[in-house]
């Protein structure tokens, strides 16, 4: 880790700053440090092992500065050999959202920016970095990270799990024709991205996972009760959302939004040998919501 900081307090012109490594759950894939200044300045600064990652979450936090609460700038490295990209960002003041601290209000309020990141459509479904790679059938981009999923629990899956998964995929894909779309989807809105400060929203964090998609996947994380159990705070969210936009009908949909969701929690556990360590509760999780989803078939 020392070796980590020395590289980028070098590359950042940083050589006094103090770094202090944030150890959370919600930090899965990057690995993010407060950096602090002799002057006492606080800055974020997020490495991505992944490239893609990187370059998400740097077009996201340009996109919508100015229009959203976003975390400032304030240098960029791009990924190189012998290097991951990183961002050095703004400190925005306050703590992530916990559960317990939503209110009816502050439900609201989460529930309007989100239609408001919905308001931002585009021209198709995908990576927005890599344009030429996008489509205007949204069952092309989706597919392609089930299938990645699969791949990544193959031999950890049975083959008879693993049929189901895509039997339950292939018959309920054509949902997808009258999704709600092409617009930017967060993919990851839930509290563990969200700051806030004496019940106010300060700032959306983690944009890498974003994509040009459809809006009910945003709806996901309600779904999956990584927000509250409450019904009233649930109805107070989606009267924020319905202030703004018009809510998409996401029932129908949203067991294969979950399904999906659940085979790519398990690959990225397996891949990352943590299913039974540290990411072994959002594995489980997923297992479980498996065998629930595809029991009758």
């Amino acid at each position: 880790m020392d070796n980590l900081i020395t590289l980028y307090q070098h590359r950042l012109h940083l050589p006094k700053a103090h770094f202090s490594l944030i150890d959370h759950e919600d930090a899965m894939v990057a690995t993010v440090f407060k950096v602090t200044q002799p002057n006492g300045k606080q800055l974020i600064l997020k490495i991505c092992s992944r490239a893609g990652d990187y370059w998400r979450e740097a077009y996201f936090l340009k996109h919508f500065a100015g229009k959203l609460p976003v975390p400032r700038i304030h240098q960029l490295v791009p990924p190189e050999e012998g290097m991951h990209g990183a961002i050095l960002m703004e400190c925005l003041h306050g703590e992530l959202l916990k559960i317990a601290d939503l209110s009816h209000k502050l439900s609201y309020e989460m529930g309007s920016f989100l239609a408001r990141i919905h308001l931002e459509r585009v021209t198709g479904y995908g990576d927005l970095t890599q344009p030429d790679q996008s489509s205007s059938d949204p069952r092309v981009h989706f597919t392609l990270k089930f299938e990645e999923g699969l791949e990544e629990c193959r031999n950890h899956l049975s083959d008879v799990l693993m049929q189901k998964c895509r039997l339950y995929f292939d018959k309920h894909l054509d949902l997808l024709l009258a999704a709600d779309g092409p617009c930017i989807i967060h993919r990851d809105f839930r509290p563990g991205n969200l700051i806030v400060d004496h019940g106010k929203l300060q700032g959306i964090i983690d944009w890498s996972s974003a994509r040009g998609g459809f809006a009910e996947e945003d709806f996901c994380p309600w779904e999956l009760g990584e927000w509250s159990a409450d019904p009233a705070l649930k109805n107070a969210f989606l009267e924020g959302y319905a202030s703004v936009r018009r809510i998409p009908d996401y029932r129908d949909i949203m067991p294969l939004l979950r399904l999906s969701r659940a085979i790519a929690s398990i690959g990225f556990t397996v891949k990352r040998g943590t299913w039974e360590s540290r990411n072994a509760k959002i594995y489980q999780f997923s297992r479980q919501f498996l065998d629930s989803l595809l029991s009758s078939l």
